[in-house]
């Protein structure tokens, strides 16, 4: 029997990784996320993130790149994948997990977890996913706000992220059923 593949997208500071993270460790799978990978890209190349964007922008290397390693890690299985096409890149995931939040919060997490002003995060926030939309409706043409290929889609500024965590992991549970 395969392997469960859970696929986790949204914007970024939603939470993807954190809950991608807490339900790796809850249901026993690996974690591959492609935010992690995007960022390893940049510190490698001394970059940053503003200049991997702009690299990305002048063909699909960087993003073919991120998204081959998650359209590798979903053919193995056993992993829960996040990332903003995470659900587009495992098209046969067992469950497409969407996460939403508002773009204030978002901001303020994105601030928090890289050291950044609000003022900075938003910025940084608002160029790359202005970016990844016309990358990815170019080079894929993919809508990244078509949430019509997701099963769940959830608001991670509902519930305090325990709950949520819960939420979440039992839906996986009841929608991939006897897989474990």
């Amino acid at each position: 029997m395969a392997k469960p593949v859970v696929a986790i997208s949204g914007l970024h500071g939603v939470g993807k990784s954190t809950y991608a993270r807490a339900l790796s460790r809850a249901l026993g799978l690996r974690h591959v996320s492609a935010g992690a990978i995007f960022r390893s890209i940049a510190e490698r190349r001394g970059v940053g993130m503003t200049g991997l964007i702009r690299l990305a922008e002048r063909g699909p290397g960087i993003d073919e790149l991120v998204d081959g390693r998650i359209k590798e890690e979903g053919k193995r299985g056993g992993v829960i994948l996040d990332g903003t096409l995470a659900g587009w890149m495992a098209p046969d995931a067992d469950i497409k997990i969407f996460l939403e939040a508002p773009e204030e919060v978002r901001i303020r997490r994105v601030a928090e977890r890289d050291g950044l002003s609000y003022e900075e995060a938003r910025r940084v926030t608002l160029l790359r996913e202005a970016s990844e939309r016309r990358r990815f409706k170019r080079f894929y043409g993919i809508d990244i706000d078509d949430k019509s290929i997701y099963d769940v889609i959830l608001d991670t500024n509902l519930l305090p992220i325990e709950a949520n965590v819960e939420v979440l992991k039992e839906t996986i549970k009841g929608h991939i059923g006897s897989r474990w």
